[in-house]
This record gives C-alpha cells, structure tokens and sequence, in this order.
C-alpha cells in the first residue's frame, strides 16, 4: 500500500508537470506566495467593490454617485498606468510594490474607521476609493512586469492563465462574502477587512529575495518623465509589442458588447433577477477556468495566431449565442463558451506583450498595453450601447460578432508569432566608449556616428538592411537616426543618431538584445575586407566635460 507522503509526492510532482497549468506553483515557491496572497487580496477587492456600492446607495439615492463609485475605481488607470510603469522600471519594483500595497491598506483601513465611526460621507468614500484606484493603477504595470522574474519563459502562458483563474475565483467569492459580512457585521467591517487582505501580499512581497540586475555601469535613474517619454518611443518603434497592441485593440472593442449588455439580456430578454444575472457572470468565470486550465495544451497543440484566431471565432460564436438564447440554460451556456475563449486569447495578448518587451521596458510596455486594453474596453462598450439603443440588443451583439471575425484579417499585418520569438535577454556585446575625458551623466545632446567602408555595387542592399539599425536605435533611445553617404568616397556610409544625454546612450549599450545582433550582423557583413568599422561619440560643446 501506498503511503500517505507518497501520495503526496506524486500529487506535487503532477502538478508540476509540463503541460499542466499548475506548473508554476510546483516550480517556484515566490510565484506560488504571490499568487495565494493575490487571490486573497482581489477577493478582499471584490469585497470592498460591493460594501462601496451599497454604502453610498445608503448615503444618497442619487444613481450618479453610486455609479462614481466604479468611475472612481478606473479612472486611475486611465491617468497613471503608463506613470505607475515607468516608476517600476526605474525604481525597484519590489519596493514599489510593497509601497502601493501598504497605500492601499491605509485607505481601505481609513474607510473602515470612518464606516464603523459612522463619519463616512458620500465624497468621502469616493475620495478614498479613488485613493485605493491609484495605487491599483501604479501597482498593476509593476505586478504584471515582475512575472518573468518569478517563472521561466516556457511556464510565463501558465502562470499569466492562473493570474486569470485567480481573479476569477475572487469574482466568483468576493461579492457573495462581502454581502454576508454586510448582513453579518456591517459594511465597516468589509472595508477592515480588505485592508487586512493587502497585508498577505505584502508580508509575500517582503520574503521575496529579488535577485539583483546584471548590466553595465551604475547610472542615475532615469526620470519618471523622461522613462515615460522612452517607454513611449520604444512602443512606436517595437513592431512586435505593437502588433500585440493592435491586436488587442481589435478584439476588445468588438468583445466589449457581451460585458455590456449581458444585464440588458437577462433583465429583458430572460426575464432573469440579480441572482439569474450573477449566475451568467458565474458561468463566465467558471469557462474561463476552463479556458485557463486547457491553455498549456491548446499552446502545445497549435501556434499563437492560430489559436488566437480559434479563440476569436469561440467567442463570437458564445457572441451570437447568447443574443439569440431562447432561455437561460443556453445563454449560461453561451457565457461558459465565451469564457473559454476570452481567457484563451486575453492570456495570448498578455504573453505578447510580456515577453516583447526588455526587462528595462517591460513595466511601461505593459502600462500602455492596459491603456489599450482599459480604452478599447470603455470605447468598444459605449459603441455597442449606441448600438442596442438604436437597433436593438440582439442585433448589437450579432454585428459585434461579425467585427469580431472581421478583425482577424490583422492576423497577416499584426501577426502575434513575431512577439513570442523575438529574444530580448540584454547581448552587452557594444564595447565602452573610449573617451580621454568623462562626460556629466546628463551632458548631451550626444551624437553617435558608425562609419562604414561598403563595395559601392553593393550599396542598395546595405541601404535596405541599414533600415533595420534605425529601428534598433530609436526604440532603444535615439531621438533622430540618419544614413548618410559620401559624394567624394563612393565607399564610405556614415551612419548617424542622435541621443539625449550621455547617460542616456550608455544605457543603449545595456538595451541591446540577442535579438538585434543579426539585424547589426548584416549591415556589418557588408563591410569591405580588411576594414574596420569606426565608432565616434560627439557630446555638444556646451557640455562640460570632467578628467578622468
């Protein structure tokens, strides 16, 4: 017979499995703390969604304020998820985390008091929900970004799948605890509790040992400003991330129809109350769980665009579905299949837009993925509003459907295959700058000139692979990039950009990846035999330099 610790090494050892979902708990124990704490802390959020609504329904019967109440939730994201991103790529995003974590634990705490007190009033709550919004919208780029760090790439789709799963659990949990602790013990009390939830992920945050960043020379951080400027110059200039941008575009604003009208559905279609409408939310969540729990499998069995695509048709399919269900067995139904679906390719955005961007990136990468996400998802829901107003719901969700398929004629432009294969682990193969005397970190401008010796029978194709450099250099910092010939040497190219400050292009030596060294290899190919490529750096002579 079997004994009990055997039965538990083999229960670990299949969850741990290649191909399970369940991998990165088995694999990494940080990943599997911060996930416990994570789903305790959304489950202390839904909590605390609920008592909001319901307190300020007390406090005045004005519909506008009650609905502030969710306005007053995800407006911070709007306003500071791009802000929130650039801090956690250039402050510790450790530190950072336990920061907004303990912010959000002080205002929920301070609505606790203030409820239990009986102090609370209508712009109070909105104030220090607000309160609790911002430091969700600065700590969620960070949360996101930390990922990489706590799992290997092959486990990166699981462990975003079970982020998922956990959400869906808390939604599934949370407002059906926070209504029993309202009757139970009042609405102060769900508030206090909520801040005590943050508490899990912050005592998991502290026991995190992050290990330090290998690069080059220390620099001064970069400016929230200026990184947000950065950020924003490295999406325009990253075909991959921005194909996972477009992509996402696309498909939630047709995929926002289906969360906006499901209430109209079942209040006037079915003939459902609250309980008939959060059993359609319910079935949502539970094919999501599915969704998450098939998708190592489904990403074994057939490539990224292919399932993306699979994974839209589903959802316009559950779409259409749930517009024509002539009862609500197959509109549960229909929300189980749409789950199944948006988990599938929600988890395929994010993946995207992960692994797309640098370690130095990452954090504003994301920040601009969940603006994309947030802004398709509020656009998308007041068009297909208009619509239903004008021709009705079940034709809103049928024309939402047809978009839905429509948008997959992207797949070819804004193919997702691309992101997942581009390697972004830093090369740190680009030699120091020899200087005979140390430019300030923030002298600048600095202008960079490569010059090359190329077979003039040869100089179209050197031109047409140059392009690729242009790309490399102003996402990775340049303001401007020029190729310039020389009408006296038909041999020699000089290749020209132009960078903020000198800290700013020591940090491009740190930004370069495995993945641009062909693009450099190939222009370098064409250098003639025998001949070096020579590398200058021109600081503007109103800089100071310092000896060495």
């Amino acid at each position: 017979m079997d004994s009990p610790a055997d039965g538990n090494r083999e229960a670990a050892t299949a969850a741990a499995r290649p191909g399970s979902i369940w991998a990165p708990l088995g694999r990494s124990a940080t990943f599997r703390r911060l996930w416990l704490a994570s789903v305790v802390s959304n489950v202390g959020t839904w909590m605390q969604n609920v008592g909001a609504v319901w307190l300020m329904a007390t406090l005045t019967p004005d519909p506008l304020m009650v609905a502030l109440v969710q306005t007053a939730t995800s407006l911070p994201v709007f306003f500071l998820a791009l802000p929130g991103g650039a801090l956690a790529d250039v402050v510790d995003r450790r530190k950072l985390l336990v920061a907004t974590q303990l912010w959000m634990l002080v205002a929920a705490a301070a609505l606790g008091v203030l409820a239990v007190a009986r102090a609370m009033t209508a712009w109070r709550l909105l104030a220090l929900t607000f309160a609790i919004g911002v430091g969700g919208a600065i700590n969620a780029p960070g949360w996101q970004a930390i990922m990489p760090e706590l799992v290997s790439r092959a486990d990166l789709p699981a462990a975003i799948a079970l982020n998922g799963v956990g959400v869906n659990i808390a939604r599934a949990i949370g407002p059906a605890l926070g209504g029993l602790v309202i009757v139970a013990a009042g609405v102060g009390s769900v508030f206090l509790l909520n801040a005590v939830s943050f508490l899990a992920v912050v005592a998991a945050l502290v026991a995190w040992r992050r290990p330090a960043t290998v690069g080059g020379p220390a620099l001064p951080a970069e400016h929230v400003v200026s990184a947000m400027r950065t950020g924003l110059r490295f999406v325009r200039w990253a075909p991959p991330l921005r194909a996972v941008l477009v992509r996402t575009a696309l498909f939630v604003v047709a995929a926002a129809a289906p969360w906006a009208l499901v209430p109209i559905v079942a209040r006037d279609r079915l003939g459902l109350g609250a309980g008939g409408f959060g059993g359609l939310l319910a079935c949502l969540g539970a094919g999501a769980v599915l969704g998450a729990v098939a998708l190592p499998r489904l990403r074994a069995a057939m490539a990224v665009d292919r399932l993306a695509a699979w994974a839209t048709i589903a959802f316009a399919v559950a779409t259409v579905g749930l517009a024509w269900a002539p009862h609500a067995a197959v509109a549960g139904g229909a929300m189980v299949v749409a789950g199944v679906g948006w988990m599938t390719i929600m988890a395929t955005f994010n993946v995207g837009a992960q692994v797309a961007a640098p370690a130095w990136v990452r954090a504003r990468a994301l920040g601009v993925y969940m603006l994309v996400f947030q802004g398709a998802m509020a656009g998308g829901s007041a068009l297909w509003g208009a619509v239903a107003a004008r021709a009705g719901t079940p034709a809103a969700l049928v024309a939402s459907a047809v978009v839905l398929v429509a948008g997959l004629g992207g797949a070819g432009r804004w193919g997702l295959a691309e992101a997942e294969a581009v390697d972004v682990t830093p090369s740190l193969h680009w030699a120091e700058p020899a200087v005979a005397v140390e430019p300030d970190p923030d002298d600048g401008p600095v202008l960079v000139t490569v010059e090359y010796r190329i077979d003039p029978r040869r100089a179209d194709d050197f031109r047409r692979a140059a392009r690729g450099l242009a790309r490399v250099r102003r996402r990775d910092g340049a303001l401007r990039w020029r190729l310039f010939r020389d009408p006296a040497d038909p041999a020699r190219y000089v290749e020209c950009f132009l960078v903020r400050s000198w800290a700013e292009h020591l940090r491009q030596h740190d930004r370069v990846t495995v993945g641009d060294r062909p693009v450099e290899d190939r222009v370098r190919a064409f250098q003639l035999d025998g001949t070096a490529v020579r590398v200058d750096h021109l600081v503007d002579a109103g800089a100071r330099d310092r000896p060495q």
